[in-house]
Parts: structure tokens; sequence; C-alpha cells
């Protein structure tokens, strides 16, 4: 009975401690350092958990359809996301270095991410991140499933397909 109160004393110690180190304004939140490496996993599991519990379970329309690719490569470029992301021959704006945590590697989310889960962080956004929602600012489900497929097939994409892609038609 003495080992079960002694473990609960330290739990109820450490828990205080925790409170008093990051309520208490003893942790940097600061960009100009990197989160510590606890605080980076917890942040990146409660995120990775959260999107694939929230995240719809299957694609709306076809993903593989040219058109449907391209389209969200317009509304990719359009809506900014290369100023953080990139993309395929355009760098991201040098201030977006300063983004932490850094901006996401769309190329690298392409290969291990569902177009589910990517139409659900482009719709929601994520918090503490410079990821915005773009539910927030009106966008339509239908143009956001567009960029989630064109964001899956990134990593294909070559720089002068984008660019054919997303340069202004004359009229």
């Amino acid at each position: 009975m003495k080992v079960l109160a002694g473990i609960g004393g330290l739990a109820i110690a450490a828990a205080l401690a925790a409170m008093i180190f990051f309520f208490g304004g003893f942790y940097n939140v600061a960009a100009l350092e990197p989160d510590n490496s606890v605080v980076a996993w917890a942040l990146g599991y409660v995120r990775n958990a959260s999107i694939a519990r929230q995240a719809p379970r299957a694609a709306k329309g076809s993903i593989d359809d040219p058109t449907i690719i391209q389209a969200g490569a317009r509304a990719f470029a359009n809506r900014g996301c290369p100023t953080c992301h990139g993309a395929p021959g355009v760098d991201w704006a040098k201030f977006a270095e300063g983004i932490r945590p850094d901006a996401a590697d769309l190329n690298e989310i392409a290969k291990t991410e569902s177009v589910p889960k990517i139409f659900w962080v482009i719709k929601n956004g994520i918090n503490m991140t410079a990821m915005p929602s773009f539910a927030r600012v009106k966008v339509e489900d239908s143009e956001i499933w567009t960029i989630a497929a064109f964001v899956k097939k990134l990593p294909s994409v070559s720089p002068d397909d984008y660019k054919a892609w997303t340069e202004a038609k004359s009229p």
C-alpha cells in the first residue's frame, strides 16, 4: 500500500512540476528555437492521432483524373500554398524558413498520407502551426479535394507541367 501511495505521490509531484514549467512561462515558445524532443514528439503524436481519427475515410471523386489534378495545381498556386511549401520548380518564400514547426514537406506527405487525410488538414488547418483552415475562409470542399489530389500526385509532377498548369491563360 505504501508503494502505491509513493507512486501516486510521485505522479502528483511530476504533474505539478510540469504545470509550473508550462503554465509558469518557463517553456520557451519562441519560434527561434525548435521544440525540445519531448514536446515535438507529443505534438506530432497528438496531431497524427487527431488527423487519423477525424479525417474522412474515402476521397470524394476521382483523384486520378488529370483535370482534377491540374485544377488542384491551379488552386494550390492561387491559394498561396507554394509560399510555405514550395512547388515543382518553385522555392518557398524566405520567411517560411522561420515557421516552427517547419512547414510540411509535401513530397513526403504525399508518399505517406491518404488523400482524405490531406483534405482534412487543408480544410481544418493545424493549431500551433502556420497551416491555416481553408474552411474558415470559405473555400469549398470541392476545391479542397482538388488540392488534396494534386498534393498526392506532387512527387510525380515536373516543374514544366506545374508551370503549364498554373500559368494564367490568355482570353
